[in-house]
């Protein structure tokens, strides 16, 4: 998937984005930072509590994205704002990359022989 804003004139979006998928479309994936990231997954926060918000404060709980992946979903479910759908779209886009990292370690051990 190519994570390249499109072409055209995006320079009024540039000045403020109210959710990081609209600086996502402005910028590209890369200029993300790893909470903005998770903010996307997560869509919507709660009342006082900005999805930016729950996604800092879960790297700041688990310490990267590593530290997120190997927990247990009911330590999830602890965090205010993450209720099942939200801890499905975060598991659910980690399984994403395990299977890419597979992939690509597969290719790799397959282009040393």
């Amino acid at each position: 998937m190519d994570t390249k804003p499109a072409k055209k004139d995006l320079s009024r979006e540039n000045r403020e984005w109210r959710h990081p998928g609209g600086k996502l479309l402005a910028l590209g994936a890369d200029k993300l930072t790893d909470s903005e990231l998770l903010a996307i997954l997560i869509g919507a926060g709660i009342p006082n509590k900005s999805a930016e918000k729950i996604a800092e404060e879960i790297l700041n709980k688990y310490g990267s994205f590593r530290g997120l992946a190997d927990q247990p979903f009911e330590n999830l479910y602890k965090i205010k704002g993450l209720k099942k759908v939200k801890v499905i779209r975060i598991a659910g886009a980690f399984e994403i990359a395990r299977r890419i990292v597979q992939e690509v370690l597969k290719d790799y051990e397959h282009r040393r022989k």
